[in-house]
């Protein structure tokens, strides 16, 4: 573990302001692609997870609901109650373990390289999270076109501001990832410990994969709670076309409430990742 003694970073002109933390971010977002380039297939094998779910849950969504999958997922269909929910799960499992890759960096000492650079804190961790948005979007397409033969309808422009929404929730939980794997660099093991007892409980309570009106009122209480079921309605509205409702609304106040919190705690830990 390296444990190098890194120094305040040298700010150049013309590096501050939002356009100078637009330039790093576009920096740390090409530099964080250039792996996945020279290896698509990663892309390709993170599909199998989200069609798995679409072939075989899906069906076993509707029939075991019986008489009142229509009443419980809506008249739209199960496929535009699903299929938002599994590129929210996609999202989901990805920015939740990009803390893993910084976990490498700490043992390679990329880490504090980029630390004594000028890019500011928050391209370091905007630009990692974002990175994850990229192989998300040609997932996302993939996934609706094949949904479509089987009765999902594509709404365009709710889909991409749902793609948007993603990608701002996903800025914050990519931030607390890193925030974790800064936490637990000297006990690496414990990532994954942290992110698998927080990641399924959250997504059990947003009403990702089963709908929360059938379950107990307790339980109904808790994903009041949970910043991820407001998400994930907002994704089942935006991709049914319904733009400028109180459910979007919900959905951004999630996300943006995640975002700030997830870079406040993350920029705190990477400042003190470099004592």
């Amino acid at each position: 573990m390296s444990t190098l003694s890194v120094t305040s970073p040298i700010r150049s002109a013309g590096r501050t302001g939002p356009l100078g933390l637009f330039r790093d971010i576009g920096i740390v977002m090409t530099r964080e692609l250039r792996p996945l380039l020279h290896d698509p297939f990663s892309v390709i094998f993170g599909m199998v997870q989200p069609l798995v779910f679409l072939g075989l849950f899906g069906p076993l969504l509707v029939g075991s609901l019986g008489g009142q999958a229509g009443t419980t997922l809506g008249d739209a269909g199960v496929w535009q109650w699903f299929v938002p929910a599994i590129l929210v799960m996609t999202a989901l499992f990805g920015t939740s373990a990009t803390g893993a890759n910084l976990l490498f960096e700490f043992q390679t000492g990329a880490h504090e390289r980029m630390l004594v650079t000028p890019l500011s804190r928050p391209s370091l961790l905007i630009g990692r999270a974002l990175k994850e948005m990229v192989p998300l979007a040609g997932q996302a397409v993939v996934i609706v076109l094949v949904m479509i033969p089987f009765g999902f309808r594509l709404h365009l422009a709710g889909a991409l501001v749902g793609l948007a929404l993603l990608a701002v929730f996903g800025i914050g939980l990519g931030a607390l990832s890193y925030a974790l794997a800064i936490a637990v660099r000297r006990q690496d093991w414990m990532f994954w410990v942290v992110q698998q007892t927080l990641i399924f409980p959250l997504m059990l309570l947003s009403g990702m994969l089963l709908p929360l009106e059938t379950g107990p009122g307790w339980m109904r209480a808790a994903a009041d709670l949970n910043p991820l079921a407001y998400l994930v309605d907002a994704e089942r509205a935006l991709f049914n076309g319904q733009i400028g409702t109180a459910t979007v609304l919900w959905g951004w106040v999630a996300a943006v409430v995640t975002a700030l919190v997830g870079l406040a705690v993350g920029v705190r830990a990477m400042a003190r990742s470099a004592e």
